[in-house]
């Protein structure tokens, strides 16, 4: 960073009420480096990083982005699966200080909040009147709203809820001139006065509008959508931006327009969020069961699937024999394993919901007679209450337990997000296997069946040269044979710098055009995190580990040869963020964390930080600045050896 930039940075610190880190001193450093990463495999430091105190923070960032060219990167809770918040602009955390929940309507049900609220601290909240905000990620105990709406999230049960978009009635923003704008539902009609000018903020907003209408109304844009986006069967689509969402159906061209589908899953690149008002759902019905369906093989699994969906359930999850068997020897997890009957090959997990347990049992039974008749699966149990949340707990520890793989071969998060119609998953998880045997890849699979998508995670070695080549190629042919069955390369995870590489080959370049149209109308001078959806680098560029570099490895005093290592250790940390979990929602986590709701005082960013040290971060020599470094090492392991919260020796 030159002199002049520095002094600008010192400028706008002294103009912030928040907190801004964006020198190389130890502290400014750490901090810089802990937010160069998120949940996925890139790692790239950001030249600063901003907590702001409120919205007159966000207005001088806004400013500050525009004079000097700078991108600004929204992040709340840092969980994001593709690389959304990783980048060489200032990332701006607005999860200290936007965590406010502001107003709720129990009679229209909907809440308004402010980014920076956990989901599941919010329907905590939500209980007493017996609403919840439904899409829920795998991450519910630490994802934040602000997160969830630029990822689109769905979850478990989106067969039920369906996803952040379907709830999502009207959001606060700050446009990319820093004036203020509100989204919201509204006829056609009202749209086209805003497009004259009409209950506008300024210009910025007036041209938003205007820019849009000139997509919406045009029919060759409509056609080139309708044309190149997944087919209506597959309900998981979360890539690029959702043009789709805005068209009005033939025939209903006065009808009504809400532009926050669009901002949901646009992953930060349109707008800064600073309020939310969403649309809430009644709890679940007294009983809740789950019928366990066990398989002998993956795709017997996935044919009961096929039967399951007929039948209406809430949820429908498949685990796969690779996860279960890492839970039995785990402490935990084999706890969890008292239904599994014999040894089978996948689990369909089941749920329904009633007023009684008989009322459940009844249609569980509707749906076992049936899988029997057709001869799929060989075990059926059903479970209630804690007995059913044992079964859910096999399944949600599929992302935790198999980073616990020795060696430097691990899954990876690649084509964990491809989604299909759910009456085409049986053959195209079929062609996938192909695919992966023909590249010499194992994986595991695990998720969403009753959504036309499984979590596959391949097994690549990315600190290998041939590794980072082959994460691409797994990739490239994957994207070639989600197009052959028209599904969408990202189902809920979202592009990142993941996927979005492959948005003109999955979407075709006209769409692709359409997507920079909108880029250029909201955004034009790229200050809101550039290079997402459009504009995306090489996927296979910045990720966490220099390829083929060989670590430093110092004498320890406690011995870690049982682990393979300290760095292996710290290596475990995916990044999902589960030391980031409050209070409120109980477990586990780091109680620093708990203290202080800065990311400097998480394990993770512990772990960021022994990582960076041992191994470089994002294509940095560690050598270069190994003074600095040991003093930041030594900084954050001083505050973790002397809290013990977690118990840690």
């Amino acid at each position: 960073m030159n002199r002049s930039t520095l002094i600008s940075f010192g400028n706008l610190k002294e103009k912030l009420k928040g907190e801004l880190y964006y020198d190389d001193s130890t502290l400014h450093k750490a901090q810089r480096h802990l937010y160069a990463t998120d949940a996925s495999v890139y790692q790239e430091l950001p030249l600063a990083v901003a907590v702001p105190a409120g919205v007159e923070d966000l207005k001088l960032l806004i400013g500050f982005a525009n004079r000097h060219k700078i991108t600004l990167i929204p992040r709340t809770a840092g969980t994001s699966l593709a690389g959304q918040v990783v980048g060489s602009g200032i990332v701006v955390d607005v999860s200290r200080q936007f965590n406010g929940i502001l107003e709720i309507n129990a009679q229209e049900k909907w809440v308004r909040v402010q980014p920076g609220v956990i989901r599941d601290d919010l329907n905590k909240h939500l209980a007493p009147y017996g609403l919840l905000f439904g899409p829920e990620t795998s991450t519910a105990s630490r994802a934040m709203i602000g997160g969830m709406i630029g990822n689109n999230s769905c979850g478990l049960h989106s067969i039920t809820w369906g996803s952040v978009r379907d709830h999502l009635l009207e959001v606060k923003v700050l446009l990319a001139d820093g004036s203020e704008a509100v989204f919201k539902d509204m006829t056609v009609a009202g749209l086209q006065r805003r497009v004259a000018g009409e209950g506008v903020s300024g210009k910025r907003e007036q041209a938003i509008y205007a820019g849009m209408w000139g997509i919406i109304s045009n029919p060759v844009d409509r056609q080139l959508v309708k044309d190149h986006f997944p087919r209506p069967e597959v309900t998981r689509r979360n890539s690029g931006y959702a043009l789709d969402s805005l068209f009005l159906p033939e025939g209903t061209e006065n009808g009504h327009i809400n532009i926050c589908k669009l901002i949901a899953g646009s992953e930060g690149t349109l707008c800064f969020i600073t309020e939310a008002k969403i649309g809430l759902v009644d709890v679940p019905p007294p009983a809740v069961g789950v019928v366990c369906v066990h398989t002998y093989t993956l795709s017997d699994a996935l044919q009961a699937n096929r039967i399951a969906m007929r039948h209406a359930p809430k949820a429908s999850e498949l685990v796969d024999k690779y996860i279960m068997d890492f839970t039995r020897e785990h402490h935990e997890y084999s706890k969890n394993r008292f239904f599994i009957e014999g040894d089978p090959g996948a689990l369909l997990i089941v749920e329904f919901w009633g007023a009684d347990e008989q009322e459940v049992n009844g249609k569980a039974a509707l749906l076992i007679d049936e899988l029997r008749l057709n001869r799929s699966g060989y075990a059926y149990p059903v479970l209630f209450g804690a007995d059913a949340n044992k079964a859910w707990d096999i399944r949600k520890a599929g992302l935790g337990l198999i980073r616990n793989l020795p060696g430097d071969t691990q899954p990876v998060n690649l084509i964990e997000d491809c989604a299909v119609a759910v009456d085409d998953l049986p053959d195209y998880i079929a062609d996938l296997e192909k695919l992966l045997e023909a590249h010499g890849v194992h994986a595991s699979y695990y998720a969403h069946a009753g959504a036309g998508e499984l979590h596959v995670e391949p097994m690549i070695n990315l600190k290998t040269s041939e590794g980072k080549v082959k994460f691409r190629e797994v990739l490239a042919d994957a994207a070639v044979l989600v197009k052959k069955y028209k599904g969408s390369l990202s189902g809920e995870h979202g592009d990142g710098r993941l996927r979005g590489e492959f948005i003109p080959y999955m979407m075709g370049e006209e769409v692709y055009e359409l997507f920079r149209q909108v880029k250029k109308i909201w955004d034009p001078e790229g200050i809101f995190n550039k290079g997402k959806i459009t504009g995306a680098p090489p996927m296979n560029e910045h990720l966490r580990y220099v390829p083929d570099y060989v670590p430093r490895l110092p004498a320890t005093t406690f011995d870690f040869s049982a682990q393979e290592s300290i760095l292996r250790l710290a290596e475990k940390c995916s990044g999902s963020g589960d030391c980031r979990k409050t209070e409120l929602t109980g477990g586990t986590m780091c109680p620093s964390f708990m203290a202080t709701r800065s990311e400097h005082d998480t394990t993770r960013a512990r772990a960021n930080l022994l990582r960076k040290y041992y191994t470089g971060a994002g294509g940095q020599h560690p050598r270069e600045d190994a003074v600095v470094d040991q003093e930041m090492v030594k900084e954050v392991l001083d505050l973790c050896l002397s809290c013990k919260g977690c118990k840690a020796e």
